[in-house]
């Protein structure tokens, strides 16, 4: 039986938090089953997948405490700098897409967050992913194929495990012993809280599934000089990212596809890149007639470093978001971003520059499922309603 949890916050959560902080809770702890925050950030309400005894509720409490504090505390709001906004362009539909992709089988749900999509899903994925590779002949990006798996030593290199716990998405097989193998092939089954296996089955994790494409690239760079000083790169890829309670149709899925635009080098060679690939990219969604906005944005740090990197990112503009109109509820959803990394990757990977100082990095990035539920979420399933443009090269 479930069961509500009232909160009052140590801190009124200002309105700016109210989502990043919502987001936080789904790891609180595993009796969450969801979050709300009141409009006014003064009262927390969680819903508990089963009733809990008066001491797991107080820690449960402490808990959500200490993330609000750590998050809101001192908090000062950061100035959004819009670049491009695109939001009184038309729309034609209202509705939740996914009631229609369901009901047609266009969408099917394998585990929370990981779906398999139908025929006109994966046309459009393909269609956003050809206006993604005309930007990338923009700049003559040479192509890459990076693995599903990435290192987990590699990216303890890059500092992900302190910045991103949360999201990760571990990879492992049985240990290399008779035993083991032949008692998990005899007693593994599913059951309701996952497969049965005991965690001693299982080897040390050195291999993670890939949170972003970038990364396989400037691992490929590490522990040299860059050749000729200036790179720039293009890739698509399964991208895994863990969110919990989070994980709700497709705006937000465990497994997902990117197509990046990967810049490498200079300073200024990056900057300017990033900059071009943004006012490129204005003109191929005007031709779509994307309802959208750009601005300045950050990354889902978690708790113990989100004030402090969300502070830096937003001082230095290192990023900026794609933010498509969602009509049916008022709202947008972040669908790229167009992403300026200094010179931290060169620093932490040894990869140097001509005169032996450190290469910077950037990356032009885009969902495809989100962008593909945002266009549908603007435009509906009426193909005479789709642009011109769409509705030719779907022909």
């Amino acid at each position: 039986m479930s069961e509500q949890l009232e909160i009052t916050p140590v801190v009124t959560i200002p309105d700016h938090l109210v989502g990043q902080i919502r987001s936080k809770l789904a790891y609180v702890d595993e009796l969450i089953a969801q979050a709300e925050i009141s409009e006014d950030g003064s009262l927390i309400t969680l819903a508990l997948h089963r009733k809990a005894s008066e001491d797991k509720k107080a820690n449960i409490a402490g808990k959500i405490q200490h993330v609000v504090e750590e998050m809101a505390r001192g908090a000062i709001q950061p100035k959004v700098e819009v670049l491009e906004d695109h939001s009184a362009r038309p729309t034609y539909y209202d509705r939740d897409p996914m009631e229609v992709l369901r009901a047609s089988a266009e969408v099917y749900e394998e585990e929370t967050g990981v779906f398999v999509f139908g025929p006109l899903v994966t046309r459009l994925m393909d269609f956003f992913e050809s206006r993604f590779l005309m930007l990338a002949d923009e700049f003559e990006a040479k192509p890459y194929r990076f693995p599903t798996l990435i290192s987990a030593k590699m990216l303890d290199r890059v500092d992900y495990f302190s910045a991103f716990p949360h999201s990760l998405t571990f990879a492992t097989h049985l240990r290399e012993d008779l035993d083991v193998i032949n008692h998990f092939a005899h007693e593994a089954h599913y059951t309701e809280d996952g497969l049965n296996a005991p965690a001693e089955s299982f080897s040390r994790f050195k291999m993670l599934n890939s949170p972003a494409v970038c990364y396989h690239l400037y691992f490929s760079l590490a522990d040299h000089p860059l050749p000729d000083g200036k790179l720039i790169a293009t890739a698509v890829g399964h991208c895994f990212r863990y969110e919990s309670t989070n994980l709700t149709s497709m705006e937000r899925l465990w497994n997902f596809t990117m197509r990046e635009v990967i810049f490498v080098g200079p300073k200024d060679f990056v900057l300017e890149n990033r900059e071009k690939s943004r006012q490129l990219m204005e003109k191929i969604f005007e031709d779509i007639g994307l309802v959208y906005h750009v601005e300045t944005a950050n990354d889902p740090f978690f708790v113990g470093e989100f004030r402090k990197q969300v502070a830096f990112q937003t001082a230095f503009q290192l990023k900026y978001e794609i933010r498509a109109k969602l009509p049916f509820k008022n709202s947008t959803l972040a669908v790229g971003s167009y992403n300026y990394h200094q010179d931290f990757f060169g620093r932490h990977l040894g990869i140097t520059l001509p005169d032996g100082g450190p290469i910077h990095t950037g990356c032009t990035a885009f969902g495809l499922e989100r962008i593909v539920y945002a266009f549908l979420s603007q435009f509906g399933f009426d193909q005479s309603k789709w642009p011109q443009v769409v509705r030719d090269w779907i022909k």
